[in-house]
C-alpha cells in the first residue's frame, strides 16, 4: 500500500511539472514592478507645484547634465581649488534629505536640480535647491506609484537656459521653464512608445540640444527628438531591431565632420544621425555588444573608436566606426573580460591627457573596485591601479582644475592627481557615513554635490 501511495506521488509530480513557474535569472530582475500602465490611476506630469521661497545669487558656474558640459565629467573653467586638506577641510556646507535613489544633480548658476521621490506621497519630484545655502525653492511633482527596487529616482536632469528635462524612474519624461518651474509638456514613453521600464527603473538622463530633447525611448522607436518650447515630437527612429531602453545615456559625437548620436542600448549599439536631410536616421548599429543590463556611456573618439563597457560579467569591446561610401563600416576591434581588461559596472571612463580612468566592476579580480589607467590603444594593459587599498566600490568621480574626486561607497572623499604614468594620492577624507554612494557628482564655483542613496552634500572644495 505503501508502496502504490508512493508510485501515485510521483506519477502526479511529473504530470504537475514541478518547474512550470521556474524562469531564467537575469541580474537585476528581482523585484522588478511591472510596467507603469498597470500600476494605478493615468499619471498627470507635472500635475503639482510647490514654491517655498526665492533667491538670488551671484554665483555663474554650470554644471548642466549627465557628466557635465561637455559630456566627458570634467570642468574645463574651475576656479582654483584647494591641493591638500587640514582639519575640518573639506567642509560640509549644507545637507537635504532624499528619497532613496541614485539620481544626481545639475547645476545652473546658484541653483540645484534633482530629480526625486516622495515615498510618503507617492510622487516623482524635480527639486529646486539654493546651492548658496541649500533651501529649497520650488518643487514639480506628479503622482506615480513606484515598488522599491533597490533605490527609485536615478537621472541626472538636463538644463539650458530656458529649459529643464527629467526623466522619472517609470519612463515619464517632463520639460519646465528652468526660472519658474512652469510645465512646457511631459511624456509617458510607456504608453506612447511601448517602452520597457529597465531593470531597477530608468537611468538614462536626458539630453538637450540647442532647443531638442534627445530621448532613447526604444519600443517603436529607439531615439526621438522632441521641441522643448511645444513638446512636438520632431522626429521617431524606428526600430526594427528590438532595441530596448538601458540604463546607459545619449552620447554626442562628430565623426569625419558628421554629428550624430550614440547609444548604447540593451540589444546593440547604434549611431543616430544629429543634422542635416537624414536627421533621425540610423547611420550605423552593432549587435555585437549586447548585454542585459548597460549603464556605463558609449567612449567616442575622433578616430572613429568607441569604447563600451558593462556590469554582470560584460567586460568591455573596443568598436570602429568608419564611414564607406556613404555608408558607415562597423568592425570589433577586441573584446575584454572583466579579469583581462578595462571594464565599469556602473561610471563611464574619463580619457585624459591621452589616457582612460575608470573603476573595476567587482567581477574583475585582484583589480576590483579599484581605480585604473589604460592607454585607448591597449584597454587590457594596466598602466597603474590604485592598488588593493585604494577601493572606491561603484561610486562616482569627476575632474576639476588638474584633480580627480571619487567617492567611495561609504561617503569617503579621495582627491588624487589625474597623471597618466602613476597613481598620485593628494587628499583623503571620510565626509560622512554614507550608503550606496552611487550618484554622479556635479561641481561648480568650488562647490561639489555628492550624495548616498538618502542624502545630497555640498561641500566647499575651493581654495
Amino acid at each position: 500500500m505503501t508502496g502504490l501511495l508512493i508510485i501515485s506521488l510521483f506519477v502526479w509530480w511529473i504530470i504537475k511539472d514541478p518547474t512550470r513557474q521556474f524562469a531564467e535569472s537575469i541580474p537585476g530582475a528581482d523585484n522588478r514592478g511591472s510596467d507603469s500602465a498597470s500600476i494605478g490611476p493615468p499619471v498627470v506630469i507635472g500635475e503639482n507645484f510647490q514654491q517655498f521661497g526665492t533667491s538670488t545669487s551671484s554665483l555663474k558656474g554650470t554644471w548642466t547634465r549627465f557628466r557635465g558640459a561637455d559630456y566627458d565629467n570634467i570642468a574645463k573653467n574651475s576656479q582654483p581649488l584647494k591641493n591638500s586638506w587640514t582639519g575640518n577641510q573639506p567642509e560640509i556646507l549644507w545637507s537635504v534629505d532624499l528619497g532613496e535613489g541614485h539620481a544626481g544633480p545639475a547645476i545652473y548658476e546658484g541653483k540645484v536640480y534633482v530629480m526625486d521621490y516622495d515615498e510618503v506621497k507617492r510622487q516623482d519630484a524635480l527639486r529646486c535647491f539654493s546651492l548658496e545655502n541649500g533651501k529649497e525653492l520650488w518643487r514639480r511633482s506628479y503622482k506615480v506609484s513606484l515598488k522599491r527596487n533597490h533605490g527609485m529616482s536615478r537621472t541626472v536632469p538636463a538644463v539650458s537656459s530656458d529649459y529643464i528635462l527629467t526623466i522619472g524612474p517609470r519612463c515619464h519624461v517632463m520639460c519646465v521653464k528652468r526660472e519658474s518651474g512652469d510645465l512646457l509638456w511631459g511624456l509617458d514613453m510607456v504608453q506612447k512608445y511601448k517602452t520597457e521600464v529597465p531593470l531597477w527603473f530608468t537611468g538614462q538622463c536626458p539630453m538637450i540640444d540647442g532647443t531638442k530633447a534627445i530621448l532613447a525611448p526604444g519600443g517603436s522607436a529607439i531615439m526621438i527628438a522632441v521641441d522643448c518650447a511645444t513638446g512636438k515630437v520632431l522626429w521617431e527612429t524606428p526600430n526594427p531591431g528590438g532595441f530596448k531602453m538601458s540604463h546607459s545615456s545619449i552620447m554626442p559625437w562628430t565623426l569625419n565632420g558628421k554629428k550624430m548620436y550614440v547609444y548604447s542600448a540593451v540589444g546593440g549599439v547604434l549611431g543616430v544621425s544629429a543634422e542635416g536631410a537624414d536627421e533621425g536616421k540610423i547611420l550605423w548599429k552593432s549587435t555585437a555588444w549586447n548585454h542585459a543590463v548597460v549603464a556605463p556611456a558609449p567612449v567616442c573618439f575622433p578616430d572613429g573608436k568607441v569604447f563600451l563597457t558593462a556590469g554582470y560579467g560584460a567586460g568591455s569591446m573596443m568598436i570602429k566606426v568608419t564611414p564607406s561610401g556613404g555608408e558607415y563600416k562597423v568592425d570589433v576591434l577586441k573584446e575584454y573580460s572583466p579579469k583581462d581588461g578595462m571594464a565599469c559596472e556602473q561610471q563611464t571612463p574619463i580619457v585624459w591627457d591621452g589616457v582612460m580612468f575608470a573603476i573595476e566592476p567587482k567581477d574583475a579580480g585582484p583589480l576590483r573596485n579599484q581605480l585604473i589607467c589604460v592607454s585607448p590603444n591597449d584597454v587590457n594593459k594596466v598602466i597603474w591601479t590604485s592598488g588593493k587599498d585604494g577601493r572606491f566600490g561603484l561610486g562616482p568621480y569627476l575632474i576639476a582644475d588638474q584633480k580627480m574626486f571619487l567617492l567611495s561607497d561609504d561617503g569617503t572623499l579621495t582627491m588624487i592627481k589625474p597623471d597618466s604614468k602613476r597613481y598620485i594620492q593628494m587628499a583623503q577624507k571620510k565626509l560622512f557615513d554614507g550608503q550606496d554612494a552611487w550618484a554622479p557628482m556635479a561641481i561648480a564655483d568650488g562647490r561639489l554635490l555628492l550624495r548616498d542613496s538618502k542624502k545630497m552634500y555640498c561641500v566647499i572644495v575651493s581654495q
